[in-house]
């Protein structure tokens, strides 16, 4: 590879990681408020027999977040994923590229040149170098969007109040609890994410009739975003349920928790908070795509 063309490759990558932070900016915006309601659902605590549940499913759960805390309680913790969306994002699209790039010796974008198989592998490359990034921010935003009521009287009184705590609680290592079922839910569902982006963006015009290129990415973009959350949801709630439990609750980790979810809800258990989740994935991984590609265009023009 010459010089000329191993430049051009690296301001490729360069224009990656800045149009996938414009991306993460956009998703997050766009899909917050049905992340809270799915995180408040997957760690809602399971029942004694003869109570009710603490909520009924999706609509009860948003109708008694907008009763006692106002709009405002759907945007609980966006703070850590705004923070974080520009690096996360970032990694993911620059991870994505560089693995296009590894397999076609070319530039990063050249996608048209891999099988399935090969954007399938670029993806899962992506979701390594996303999961060491999402962990410590994740840990924080769910708890936050756990806690219910009145901003005064909560345990955390922002994002810097929640990220001290949890530091001085357990040091750097409290920070990445739930690492392990984060590598398991983004290595698989970012190679599908991205296999099935571009799939459906190459289909898109011929199988759905799609004709305008932003229809084409606002379509496969909300569509990939669900395949992701097909592959990742009980691996999420995993990791939900982890990094939300009090110190010793599952005193032998991932074991305890699957053991104590298949023994109270069997298989289902595994698929909390499902509805909010595709009902979010949809309109944030359309914004989210949208974001990237618009800037990307925008930069290709500038640079």
């Amino acid at each position: 590879m010459s010089n000329s063309t191993n430049q051009d490759a690296w301001i490729a990558s360069m224009k990656q990681l800045v149009a996938g932070g414009a991306g993460g900016v956009c998703l997050v915006l766009a899909g917050h408020p049905m992340d809270t309601i799915k995180v408040r659902i997957q760690t809602m605590p399971t029942p004694k027999p003869g109570d009710p549940p603490m909520f009924t499913g999706t609509i009860d759960c948003v109708r008694r977040t907008l009763a006692n805390e106002g709009i405002r309680g759907f945007y609980r913790g966006m703070l850590a994923p705004l923070i974080g969306a520009t690096p996360v994002n970032s990694i993911c699209f620059f991870g994505y590229g560089l693995g296009v790039r590894l397999q076609t010796h070319g530039s990063p974008t050249q996608v048209d040149k891999l099988t399935y198989q090969q954007l399938f592998n670029a993806g899962m490359l992506s979701g390594f170098c996303t999961a060491l990034v999402n962990a410590p921010v994740e840990r924080i935003k769910c708890l936050l969007q756990i806690e219910q009521g009145s901003v005064k009287t909560a345990q955390y009184k922002g994002f810097w109040d929640c990220a001290r705590k949890v530091y001085a609680n357990g040091g750097i290592r409290s920070n990445y609890r739930g690492i392990l079922v984060t590598f398991a839910r983004d290595i698989p569902s970012s190679g599908m994410y991205f296999m099935g982006y571009e799939w459906l963006k190459k289909k898109g015009t011929a199988t759905f009739n799609l004709q305008n290129q932003t229809a084409i990415t606002l379509f496969a973009g909300g569509a990939a975003g669900m395949l992701y959350w097909a592959v990742a949801i009980p691996a999420d709630v995993i990791k939900s349920k982890i990094q939300t439990a009090p110190e010793g609750k599952y005193s032998d980790g991932y074991r305890s928790i699957v053991q104590s979810m298949f023994a109270k809800q069997g298989l289902t258990g595994f698929y909390r908070g499902a509805t909010p989740v595709f009902l979010r994935a949809f309109p944030a991984n359309a914004a989210c795509f949208f974001g990237y590609e618009y800037t990307m265009k925008l930069l290709d023009k500038l640079i």
